[in-house]
């Protein structure tokens, strides 16, 4: 299949934000694709050549980019770096200056999606002395052969610059559209995304077997799975409500979620977005198999920074100073930790997932031995408000920041979130219930003391139903010096010239982000907005929801995917949870 083919179909998905439109657009590119070569057309729409637990990455900077885009031209890089400076993208640039290119040379050979595709992954798995010298010549020998087009996009996808706006959820729909005749089908295929995390294994088994092969997925060691996730409940009242007469607890620990795959001394962790983790628990992967009496298993535990002396449990915050390349040693000992343990997921070669709650526990203290550093998390069997608020309250002296609710009969439901799973904090026990988890997807130049950084934030919440992140506040307060250049530094990587067509807002931010990092918010009130876009509608037409008073935690969520950020969902249920408290209050 020839990359040009490729290259027109991202240059018509980079027209529009409809995701009708870019859902028909994958359609047709699926149609025309070859079943041998679709997992890695998938893999390049997302940006990348491997699933993200694979930890593949390119390592190409611009100014090796532009070396490489001087040695295909032969134009100088002052020339480049000018016009680069010009259009604010290099991929763009680079079609320009290929464009001059084109007009003095004769006909260049064609190049194949499988010839990028092998050559970048050529790229990544380089290393050493030589590598950027056998970077440039790999890069330049694409180009050489490359139309303007497809040096843009080869250029983007190097760089990590390609923006289509297009999750996981709009290449599902192509995917069950192309290859069973209907998007209805979709169902399937997000539950063999949900136990492999691998969506071009998925694209390539209904491309070539069909919804038959996408029953046969199950879940394999090693290969992560995509976490199960809970609703939020704001009172034990509601929580009763919910789960009916009778429910585990278990204390909702302030820490790390780890998913833990072991044979024999073979330890793999994935952090709950599925990126590997062992480099910042090198004490979980030496200690964790002696208290594992199983040949093989798949955990889920909850990593916790601890205090030494006291045994009680620290915050979140502390664990991220283990989020370090140099002096991990150091870090390990400076900050231990604790595993504690909450999930079964698959033991000695069978899945565990498929069996209730109750079994699951079961056989987690089967196979699981503690100890002072390997623990269970907290669980009791509570029946009625009473109950919650005693557990509630050791769980909170202990150091933890509520309780998750869990319904004893239900499986394991991999990569969904409802009510089978309900969190119960502290701080949701107030009229709003306001601690959310909110993407940020735009920001504001500080002044003053701020200069020079972000001084403000423009956040939005998860639309699941549509994939967007529409916008549900700015914020500007509850940040430390500290923290205003951590997010600088995670956040200034991520700027980008055309705003993501996933983001929904009317506010203009002086510059949009990639939608990728997630932060703890706490507000006020949330409020009807004639700006904000959250649950468009969904109170009342052409308003959207806004948050009154946000203020930032100090929390960065690393650990957390975008699509696990608060939805509009969450945001309905806190305004007409707070709307009918202030009724309440009326009446007395």
């Amino acid at each position: 299949m020839k990359f040009s083919i490729l290259s027109e179909s991202f240059n018509k998905m980079e027209s529009t934000t409809k995701r009708t439109e870019l859902t028909q657009f994958l359609v047709e590119l699926f149609e025309e694709t070859r079943h041998d070569i679709i997992s890695k057309i998938v893999y390049l729409i997302q940006g990348k050549l491997r699933p993200d637990f694979e930890g593949v990455e390119l390592g190409v900077a611009d100014r090796l980019a532009i070396r490489a885009i001087s040695k295909s031209s032969g134009i100088p890089t002052k020339n480049i770096q000018e016009e680069y400076r010009k259009s604010g993208d290099l991929g763009h640039a680079s079609s320009v200056i290929l464009e001059q290119k084109t007009q003095t040379t004769f006909l260049a050979q064609d190049i194949t999606v499988q010839r990028v595709y092998d050559t970048l992954l050529k790229i990544a798995g380089l290393g050493g002395s030589r590598s950027q010298d056998m970077k440039i010549k790999y890069i330049s020998s694409l180009l050489n052969d490359a139309t303007p087009l497809e040096a843009r996009f080869i250029l983007k996808i190097l760089l990590g610059t390609l923006r289509l706006g297009i999750a996981e959820n709009t290449v599902m729909d192509a995917l069950a559209i192309a290859f069973t005749g209907s998007k209805e089908n979709r169902k399937q295929l997000q539950y063999a995304y949900n136990v492999s995390s691998d969506l071009g294994r998925v694209a390539e088994t209904v491309a070539t077997k069909g919804l038959e092969g996408i029953e046969k997925f199950e879940i394999k060691l090693f290969n992560p799975i995509r976490p199960m996730l809970a609703d939020r409940v704001k009172s034990e009242d509601e929580a009763v409500e919910k789960m009916g007469s009778e429910f585990a607890a278990e204390y909702k620990l302030d820490g790390e979620r780890v998913q833990l795959h072991i044979e024999g001394e073979k330890v793999v962790l994935f952090s709950r977005s599925l990126e590997r983790i062992e480099s910042y628990y090198p004490d979980i992967v030496e200690k964790i198999p002696k208290n594992i009496q199983a040949e093989n298993i798949i955990l889920e535990a909850e990593a916790v920074a601890v205090n030494e002396d006291t045994g009680e449990f620290l915050p979140f915050q502390e664990l991220m100073h283990r989020r370090r390349k140099y002096k991990i040693k150091e870090a390990v000992t400076k900050y231990p930790i604790t595993v504690n343990f909450f999930d079964i997921l698959y033991c000695n070669d069978k899945s565990c997932a498929e069996l209730d709650y109750a079994k699951r526990r079961e056989r987690l203290e089967k196979f699981v031995k503690e100890d002072e550093f390997a623990r269970y998390i907290p669980m009791s069997i509570v029946r009625n408000k009473n109950e919650i608020e005693d557990f509630m309250e050791n769980s909170i002296n202990a150091g933890s920041e509520g309780l998750m609710l869990k319904s004893l009969e239900k499986p394991y439901q991999a990569g969904s979130r409802g009510s089978h799973w309900l969190k119960l904090k502290r701080e949701y026990r107030n009229e709003l219930g306001d601690s959310l988890d909110l993407v940020v997807i735009g920001g504001f130049f500080g002044k003053g003391r701020r200069k020079g950084r972000y001084g403000a934030l423009l956040l939005g919440t998860y639309d699941d139903e549509n994939d967007t992140f529409p916008s549900i506040c700015k914020v500007g307060t509850g940040f430390s010096d500290e923290s205003l250049d951590q997010i600088y530094q995670i956040l200034h990587p991520k700027v980008v010239i055309k705003r993501d067509p996933r983001i929904i807002s009317e506010m203009e931010a002086d510059v949009w982000f990639e939608p990728e990092l997630v932060i703890e918010v706490v507000a006020s009130e949330i409020t009807l907005s004639p700006i904000h876009k959250a649950a468009t509608d969904a109170i009342r037409k052409d308003a959207g929801l806004a948050l009154r008073f946000p203020k930032f935690t100090g929390k960065v969520r690393v650990e957390k995917a975008v699509e696990d950020a608060s939805t509009n969902e969450e945001v309905i249920a806190l305004y007409r949870g707070q709307k009918k408290a202030a009724h309440e209050r009326n009446r007395m």
